[in-house]
């Protein structure tokens, strides 16, 4: 047991003996421990005789820090179980600009309504940040993850389609196999973790092809505005571009050669004792019903697969 409350109750116990009995230790280890805290500080904090106890003038004053530093102790373990039982305090989350931008932003409202005691710092980034060092509770990061100590829950799966508009197509044909697309222009998300070749399963096995085109974004709505354009093909999550495939504004391609699935997650650093306000918004997003077939993939899925 640390020396700070063993200290305060010997002083406000007045001996060892009725000290060792409120902390239910034996008297022993409470005197050894007092020792090995005087032998630390380099002083002696109490005189000691067969019959009573005192103060020393150094004890007098480290009882007053003691004291102050041990209901410091108490009132932050009360404050965080409070924290551990309702939802209240900063929430730091990270996410990407795409997917938080069009499936979270609009929840917003509705999960600070149901959480008002949270304060909500949403940070809409691209590239991947330390959760950690930047300061953050909670990321939402798509596809595969690398080794880390962080705790990955999926909320979504994540569904590619190689798409591009109908006028471009009217302009420069379909591509009726992988290789094909060596002859299109084919823009590119600039962040994109798969590597620089795109990846398609065929009847044969994998398909690998080095896309080449005239335009790279870090951004994927940046990258739908072009094919919206007729700017050239590209891979897409269809959380970007569902309800335009819905539309036909885009047309998917090389239906029997699909793209590699993935997966949406929350990634949050600790699983024991985590925070009531990372659970609620956990809680929040489960709710959602995104795990199967999530509402941006309902209205598309005849034109996916």
């Amino acid at each position: 047991m640390a020396a700070i409350p063993i200290y305060v109750a010997v002083v406000e116990c007045g001996s060892f003996s009725a000290a060792a009995t409120r902390l239910g230790l034996t008297k022993s280890a409470v005197s050894k421990r007092i020792q090995q805290l005087e032998a630390q500080l380099g002083t002696r904090l109490l005189q000691r005789t067969t019959r009573s106890q005192s103060l020393t003038e150094a004890g007098e004053s480290y009882y007053d820090y003691a004291r102050q530093a041990l209901a410091l102790a108490r009132e932050g373990e009360d404050f965080i179980a409070g924290l551990q039982q309702k939802p209240q305090g900063l929430l730091r989350i990270s996410v990407p600009m795409a997917f938080g931008r069009l499936h979270l932003s609009p929840l917003v409202p509705a999960f600070l309504q149901a959480c008002p005691a949270i304060q909500l710092d949403m940070v809409m980034d691209d590239q991947m940040v330390d959760l950690i060092e930047g300061g953050f509770d909670l990321a939402i990061r798509i596809g595969h993850l690398p080794e880390s100590q962080m705790i990955a829950r999926r909320i979504a799966p994540c569904k590619s389609v190689l798409c591009a508009s109908p006028a471009y197509l009217a302009q420069y044909g379909h591509p009726l196999q992988p290789l094909d697309l060596l002859k299109h222009n084919c823009i590119q998300y600039s962040y994109y973790r798969g590597g620089t070749e795109w990846i398609f399963a065929g009847p044969a096995g994998a398909n690998k092809v080095l896309p080449r085109g005239n335009y790279h974004v870090n951004n994927s709505e940046a990258l739908r505005d072009a094919l919206l354009a007729g700017v050239g093909i590209c891979h897409m999550p269809t959380f970007v571009v569902g309800a335009d495939l819905a539309a036909g504004s885009l047309v998917t391609l090389l239906d029997d050669y699909p793209l590699p699935r993935y997966a949406i997650y929350a990634v949050f650093p600790e699983r024991k004792h985590v925070p009531a306000k990372v659970r609620a918004f956990l809680d929040f997003i489960d709710r959602q019903q995104w795990q199967d077939t999530p509402y941006w993939d309902n209205a598309s899925d005849q034109k996916l697969f």
